[in-house]
């Protein structure tokens, strides 16, 4: 369970409504600075087959291929599919049955086509509001994000969720980020398309990001602040420490890089799965979301990241939607200060962030059982409270 706040030490729930003082960002210690960039997300290391236990060869193969376009990663996706219930996991294990699903490819105005699924309540259920989900980097709305949108489907909400360009299903270069800005007009565009859909026309909309998806997820409400009922948060990157950003001249040298080799996978990072799953059985499950992108982070990727950041925080005074913000408290991988550093600087009164005590960067899919429900729940009861 997530712990009262006793500040400046973080672990907390803070009440609602209520603007209180947090601790400002600060050194976050020795191991965090060895991930920087990473905080968007996701693993970073040389692509080599996952260790998958107990897979057959056949998958093995299917999962060491090269997976630099899309229909590699659909045919991968396709392969996988059939074992996904199979798996240890309470959110394969435990998903709802009867939720509605719906998966779809749709060519955008820029002529690149999307990914993108919806999970709707069960037949004869009404539907409170409609949720959009913006996953974290390297991910894919495919993976365990499946078991989260049921249980949040089988609360009376619908779900919709997509891959970016180059991620997950969706059309482009495995990985690479062009441009952040370019990225989240992706999502406006296909967000407004789907809100646009019968079943949610007239609905209060909701964003929820993780990660580096709580990035995306801001850069939207930021270009679109009458349009949102309100902004969910998990673990957000939405600013980088001073003791994890590279000295200047290294960013320097690395922003000219990036425009002489945009795509070469040169960006020095470790694996951070480890940092990110405290519960280490989960971290093996993980090695099934054979279309995650787990090489070294692409040179302008890593820029973007880094500019989009820096964007982000200097907005933060701008953020006035009714904010959740859930963090666990001993993340490594994003920094929970900077969560406390977004809910003091966010304008919104209605504000409320959690960080759930010990609770690693993954804390809707790497924790024990009951933390991961805990944290669901914690979504559900906030959305409840605005419908």
């Amino acid at each position: 369970m997530a712990a009262i706040l006793q500040p400046p030490r973080h672990a907390a729930v803070v009440a609602p409504r209520r603007a209180g003082r947090l601790a400002r960002p600060g050194c976050a210690g020795g191991r965090r600075a060895a991930v920087a960039v990473a905080a968007a997300g996701g693993a970073a290391r040389d692509r080599k087959p996952p260790r998958l236990e107990g897979a057959s060869e056949e998958l093995r193969a299917a999962a060491a291929q090269c997976l630099d376009w899309a229909p590699a990663r659909r045919r991968v996706r396709g392969a996988f599919a059939p074992v996904l219930p199979t798996l240890d996991h309470c959110l394969f294990k435990m998903a709802p049955k009867g939720i509605q699903m719906e998966e779809n490819f749709e060519t955008n105005s820029k002529g690149v086509e999307i990914f993108w699924k919806s999970w709707l309540p069960r037949e004869g259920t009404a539907t409170k509001a409609a949720l959009f989900f913006c996953h974290g980097y390297g991910d894919t709305c495919t993976f365990f994000f499946e078991g989260i949108a049921k249980r949040i489907a089988a609360a009376g909400y619908a779900v919709y969720a997509m891959d970016y360009p180059g991620f997950g299903l969706s059309y482009g270069l495995h990985g690479y980020i062009a441009s952040f800005d370019g990225m989240v007009e992706h999502v406006i565009e296909q967000y407004s398309r789907i809100k646009g859909r019968k079943e949610v026309r007239g609905l209060p909309h909701f964003l929820l990001g993780q990660s580096m998806g709580g990035a995306v997820a801001l850069k939207v409400h930021l270009k679109q602040p009458k349009e949102w009922d309100g902004v969910l948060l998990v673990a957000p990157m939405c600013k980088i420490s001073e003791d994890v950003t590279p000295p200047a001249p290294v960013l320097k040298a690395l922003s000219i890089l990036s425009c002489l080799l945009p795509e070469a996978k040169l960006f020095p990072q470790k694996d951070i799965g480890d940092l990110a799953f405290r519960d280490p059985s989960k971290r093996k499950v993980a090695e099934y979301n054979a279309i995650s992108y787990t090489q070294q982070m692409r040179l302008r990727t890593a820029v973007e990241l880094l500019k989009a950041t820096k964007d982000i925080e200097s907005q933060l005074e701008k953020i006035c939607s009714p904010l959740l913000i859930l963090h666990g408290a001993a993340d490594l991988v994003t920094d929970p200060h900077v969560s406390e550093f977004l809910y003091e600087k966010a304008s919104t009164k209605d504000k409320t962030l959690k960080l759930y005590e010990d609770g690693y960067h993954s804390i809707l899919e790497g924790e024990p059982d009951d933390r991961i429900s805990t944290a669901i729940n914690d979504i559900i009861s906030w959305l409840d409270s605005h419908c």
